[in-house]
């Protein structure tokens, strides 16, 4: 591997240990085992090669066992079985969804990063409806976008939240399903 490459495995070594916000120049350099003029040489700050590694660890999660094909007979099962997936996601790659938390904090005294976030959260909304729909993301409706890719990504993040918090009392699969049941049942009557 290059420095480039190095850089980039060092940085994830480091949201791995240390998380966004408390990884140094120092750490990512010592981890890469190269001069900390290299971060600067090859991404121009700390923050976008912590980005850059935040970004690629979770687009590998999406591309894996992040994505939205549950197994089940029903809609619901298979929903149901997504969100088992992802809360067990939460638990095993913790670290993960720790410095992912820590970039939106960080993300409000950062324009860029917030930028970049907010453009992933539209990519990821329409992706999302998409996939629920069951049709490619250039033909999704702009209402889908917003209601229900908005839906999902709210319930991620709340999930995951309740995940990293407590553990024990975060809901199931079955019992995120039966949760808007009842609130399409509330909702309509």
């Amino acid at each position: 591997m290059g420095n480039r490459e190095d850089l980039l495995a060092g940085a994830r070594r480091c949201l791995e240990e240390k998380g966004y916000l408390r990884t140094t120049v120092r750490d990512i350099a010592s981890a890469a085992q190269v001069s900390m003029a290299a971060i600067g040489y090859h991404f121009g700050s700390r923050e976008a090669l912590l980005n850059q590694a935040l970004f690629a660890a979770m687009d590998e999660w999406a591309a894996g066992s992040g994505r939205l094909a549950g197994q089940g007979d029903t809609a619901a099962e298979r929903y149901a079985d997504t969100w088992d997936r992802k809360i067990r996601d939460f638990a095993d790659m913790r670290w993960l969804w720790t410095a992912n938390v820590e970039a939106f904090v960080h993300a409000q005294s950062s324009p860029e990063l917030l930028a970049i976030l907010a453009e992933e959260q539209r990519r990821n909304r329409r992706m999302v409806a998409a996939v629920l729909r069951g049709v490619p993301p250039e033909e999704v409706s702009e209402a889908d976008v917003r209601a229900l890719g908005s839906m999902h990504i709210a319930l991620l993040s709340g999930v995951m939240v309740q995940c990293l918090t407590d553990p024990e009392g975060a809901p199931s699969g079955r019992e995120l399903v039966q949760g808007l049941r009842t609130m399409v049942d509330l909702l309509e009557g």
